[in-house]
């Protein structure tokens, strides 16, 4: 599932990038859990809540039908 996880994140990496921000992959739980760390522009931004929900995760749900849910690990 990692595998999967990781090319879908590719996928999302290049919208984050153009926008100053990028993502990166922490750890895929066997229940699930995606962890993620935001990072340049991404972290502390008021909209990275909804970045993180509605793009990141809802993508992922699509792509890896597994991953229950995308968490942001602060640094």
């Amino acid at each position: 599932m990692r595998e999967r996880v990781e090319a879908a994140i590719e996928d999302v990496r290049p919208s984050l990038q153009a926008d100053g921000g990028d993502v990166i992959l922490l750890d895929v739980t066997d229940d699930g859990i995606v962890k993620v760390q935001l990072t340049g522009a991404c972290n502390g931004c008021p909209m990275a809540t909804v970045t993180l929900k509605q793009g990141i995760e809802q993508y992922l749900k699509t792509i890896v039908p597994e991953v229950i849910s995308v968490e942001n690990i602060d640094a």
